[in-house]
């Protein structure tokens, strides 16, 4: 394969390809199926699709004949016309349907039931010549319960995942393309069959494509296949749109598109639904107990109230609708919502997230292992002027000229490498040679290759680049100058300065290779490294440094950083094979405490960091990995936060959860203190909903067979309830309330997150049991004032009856359940930190709401208005309780400090790491 260099213009032979066909076809009187305009390219109108001969209706032969130049921008123009843009047909949902689906999920269900009862109540009362009213408005407020907790559902999911897609589709996908000679980076929904494409290490595979000839590679298919291990691919194999190739280079012409490759034919079998990780399996334990619980209360109170006589249709319309309101419904709203809402406050710091869990394990992880180059580095090499060479009669010139001969000085450069050595000189200069053959960067052998034959002369050599210790050990002049190489590569590791040494065959390709000289260069830490490692640290946040380079240098740039210099090479950990590590149990066990206790890694190859990130996890950790190459997505899709950093190869971007768009690691300091606000506001729901759900479903037990109002007036029901209706506008209410929590002030723990239940079992039955307890003494003075002598007669309030005590406890109950949003949200006292707006806003509607319905109530079925004097008393005793709740969960908290089983954990200064941040911008930019 030659190195191309045809001159920079769009003529070649492949312009008028199928241009004559047009006129014989009639092609410009039909129009494109892909696109819906006139058809302006050739080919049949009756797409055969399946004749193997045939694209679309366009003879493969001539459409897949590109000359070596490539296409002509005005052919590639014509084909895109005709064939549409190279991206996956978007599968377009039924939204009616879908809406629909929603209403026979198992919650609903449960409602439609409700509703069923309700309705079959009403009938029987009906037919008995009873009023039913009470009970067709039963109905109707179950049905609008129904319709708010599935479209607000539906509404705020279809607004996730609109986000979510808006966030990926910002990571737009590039292909090196080579058109009417010229080579360059393009938009890679804009292939089209035909083109030539340029296939590197660690980029994706755009289209569908036939390899040109050249050596062979390697493609990683598991995104379609599942195959764990890499295959290897010759000239004339297709690889596919979807896999990333792993290691070697060629040249490939693209054969399919858009829809008509093998990806997106089988789109909907590959493609995944996002998991929400622990939260998922924390939100499926917490519904299972809820469930188990509220089904046990319920059942102990439908026997109880049959065996002292009611109506079995008004029990088990009670028992259903109390079971439906205990239950946390807006689970799944809140969840969504509250990591949605995450992942935007992540794009604006320059964070994309492609799975939405990784939000919440982010929160959690305790172990960040960074790859250097590029993330730790600036991956900007800066060439030394000290140059040793070791051949006489060569200048610093020749070197830095066999350097660039052993790239691809043509293209764009492939990496900071490449970069580098084609900035240090002239590429005019290099135009005297021919490249026939390449062997392009591989991180297992660590070094590139290239054949060259001088114009001129006609004579050829080899120029090889790459880690010192691997070119100097293929060199026949080894035993020359093997002391005097090795030392200087030490004495530069020691200064922190890399080596990249440069070697070429005497006399022809297949003469002795000597060793050249020595390249020196930096890559000096970026700027906010050691400020984002003091951070990490301070946050709970082991940094671990993985490099390819020498221990010298690694240990040199951890000094430098403040990271530790316990740096271990790979004498202390195997090289083993893909398949094995996948299958191997053992890691933790064997690897998991060396691995812990140094603070990096020197001289690994992909599998070494594979190694480490799972043998970190299996001791327990949640451990993120960051990485920009190829040789990273191993490690990137084996960690539990797996973070492409800026600039990051297509493979590490694939792999990952997370992609920053900002160089640096400081954007993941930004990120991990996001994500645990994002944590905390998941668990205070959750402590918040399970309190809701204590006060409810015990308080409607203790009361239902506990008190028994006709004990008071013989004229009262023998057990105290409140009717359906009361029940389901307080769900209503406090799936608002609920909502609101995803939007609220939170500040972010100084440690990592974790999730102990017990913990929030305990901090919440602190909570719920209080407000019950102050219901329970409410509803017994509330009965006891018919009695002239009772204290709550003493205390001046008016004798009520039995349809406004209901109406009391409604209130009371309701407002209990919402002064719990502010109990729950932190630590210490609840007044320590401003609530947000939205979680005020939903407080004060939904108590505005509940006040105004038990002073005018509207739905009848016995409940009576209470006068606004006595509103205001309930307001005043709930605010009281509400106090003793906070005062309650306080001292729950100290406890539980005292006894260990809490740590005492301090919040992070936002303000303060805001401003070292400006700092260290202004420093860059100065």
């Amino acid at each position: 394969m030659g190195r191309g260099g045809a001159p920079d213009t769009d003529g070649n032979d492949a312009a008028p390809l199928l241009a004559s066909t047009v006129s014989s076809s009639g092609a410009k009187n039909r129009k494109n199926p892909v696109t819906g305009k006139p058809d302006t390219y050739g080919g049949s109108s009756d797409f055969q699709e399946d004749d193997p001969n045939l694209y679309m209706g366009v003879p493969k032969s001539e459409l897949l004949n590109t000359p070596e130049e490539g296409l002509s921008e005005t052919e590639a123009s014509h084909r895109l016309t005709r064939f549409g843009y190279n991206k996956l047909r978007e599968k377009e949902e039924n939204i009616w349907w879908k809406l629909f689906l929603e209403f026979v999920q198992p919650m609903p269900l449960m409602i439609w039931a409700a509703i069923a009862i309700e309705t079959l109540e009403a009938f029987l009362k009906t037919s008995r010549g009873e009023d039913a009213s009470d009970s067709w408005i039963d109905v109707v407020v179950l049905v609008i319960l129904q319709l708010l907790n599935v479209l607000v559902g539906f509404i705020e999911e279809l607004k996730a995942g609109d986000a979510i897609a808006a966030l990926r589709e910002s990571l737009k996908p590039e292909a090196t393309v080579k058109r009417g000679g010229r080579v360059y980076n393009m938009d890679a929904t804009e292939l089209v069959p035909g083109d030539i494409v340029c296939l590197g290490a660690g980029g994706a595979i755009p289209a569908d494509c036939i390899l040109r000839e050249g050596k062979p590679i390697q493609v990683d298919q598991a995104a379609l296949t599942g195959e764990s291990l890499p295959v290897t691919m010759h000239a004339g194999a297709e690889a596919k749109m979807g896999s990333t190739v792993t290691r070697g280079e060629i040249e490939a012409t693209v054969s399919a598109t858009g829809s008509q490759t093998f990806f997106g034919k089988t789109a909907d079998l590959v493609q995944g639904v996002d998991e929400l990780g622990h939260f998922e399996k924390v939100l499926r334990e917490i519904m299972i107990i809820l469930v188990a619980a509220g089904s046990i209360i319920c059942f102990i109170v439908f026997c109880y109230l049959l065996n002292i006589g009611v109506d079995f249709w008004e029990v088990l319309a009670f028992n259903v609708v109390l079971l439906v309101a205990s239950i946390p419904i807006a689970l799944r709203v809140v969840c969504t919502t509250t990591l949605a809402l995450g992942c935007h406050e992540l794009a604006a710091e320059k964070a994309i997230v492609a799975r939405l869990s990784s939000v919440e394990e982010l929160a959690g992880m305790t172990i960040l292992c960074s790859d250097k180059t590029g993330t730790l580095t600036l991956n900007k090499m800066m060439l030394q002027e000290d140059l040793p060479i070791f051949v006489k009669g060569l200048s610093r010139d020749d070197v830095l000229q066999l350097a660039a001969l052993a790239a691809k000085w043509w293209e764009p450069p492939k990496d900071a490498l490449d970069t580098l050595v084609l900035n240090a000189v002239d590429i005019r200069t290099l135009n005297d040679y021919d490249q026939t053959d390449y062997m392009p960067f591989d991180p297992t052998i660590k070094r590139t290759e290239s054949t060259v034959v001088n114009k001129k002369t006609g004579k050829g050599m080899k120029v090889t680049k790459g880690a010192p210790n691997v070119v100097l050990d293929m060199c026949d002049n080894k035993a020359q100058v093997a002391a005097q190489v090795e030392s200087k590569v030490m004495e530069l590791a020691h200064r922190g300065i890399r080596s990249l040494a440069v070697a070429r065959t005497v006399g022809s390709p297949n003469g002795p290779l000597e060793f050249v000289g020595i390249l020196t260069f930096l890559d000096p830490p970026r700027p906010d490294t050691k400020h984002t490692i003091d951070c990490a640290d301070d946050f709970g946040v082991a940094v671990k440094m993985i490099t390819g380079d020498h221990k010298a240098i690694a240990v040199e740039t951890c000094r430098v950083l403040g990271m530790g210099t316990n740096v271990l090479g790979t004498d202390k950990l195997p090289l083993m094979q893909a398949q094995d590590l996948e299958k191997c149990t053992t890691l933790g066990r064997d690897y998991g405490e060396l691995c812990r206790g140094a603070d990096g890694f020197a001289q690994v190859y992909p599998e070494h960091k594979y190694l480490i990130v799972e043998a970190l996890r299996q001791q327990g950790f949640l451990v993120g990995m960051t990485g920009d190459g190829v040789n990273d997505a191993p490690a990137l899709k084996r960690a539990d936060v797996g973070i492409a950093v800026q600039g990051a190869t297509n493979a590490a971007q694939a792999a990952a959860d997370i992609v920053l768009t900002e160089p640096g690691l400081s954007t993941i300091v930004t990120a991990i203190v996001t994500s645990r606000k994002i944590f905390q506001r998941m668990k205070n729901f959750v402590i918040y909903r399970i309190a809701c759900t204590e006060q409810l479903l015990l308080f409607f037990f203790w009361s239902c067979i506990f008190y028994h109002p006709s004990e008071y007036n013989e004229d009262w029901p023998s057990y105290f309830y409140i009717p359906v209706i009361a029940l389901v506008t307080i769900t209503i209410l406090n799936d608002g309330t609920i909502i609101s929590v995803a939007y609220d002030n939170v500040h972010a723990s100084q440690l990592p997150e974790k999730w102990d239940l017990n913990i929030l079992y305990i901090v919440s039955s602190a909570i719920g049991m209080t407000a019950l307890l102050s219901s329970l003494i409410l509803l017994s003075y509330a009965l006891s004032s018919v009695d002239p002598n009772s204290s709550w007669a003493a205390m001046g309030l008016p004798q009520l009856s039995y349809g406004e005590i209901q109406c009391l406890m409604y209130l009371k109950i309701s407002l209990s359940d919402y002064f719990s949003v502010f109990n729950s949200r932190c630590k210490g006292w609840m007044w320590t930190r401003a609530p947000s707006v939205v979680l005020v806003g939903a407080f004060i509607l939904a108590t505005f709401a509940s006040t105004m319905l038990s002073v005018y109530w509207p739905f009848g079925n016995g409940m009576e208005g209470i006068s606004w004097a006595l509103a205001f008393y309930v307001w005043m005793y709930v605010m009281f309780w509400a106090i003793v709740q906070d005062a309650a969960k306080v001292l729950t908290y100290a406890v539980l400090q005292n006894i260990g089983w809490v740590q005492s954990v301090d919040v992070i200064d936002e303000a303060a790491l805001k401003r070292s941040r400006d700092q260290l911008f202004d420093v860059q930019i100065g």
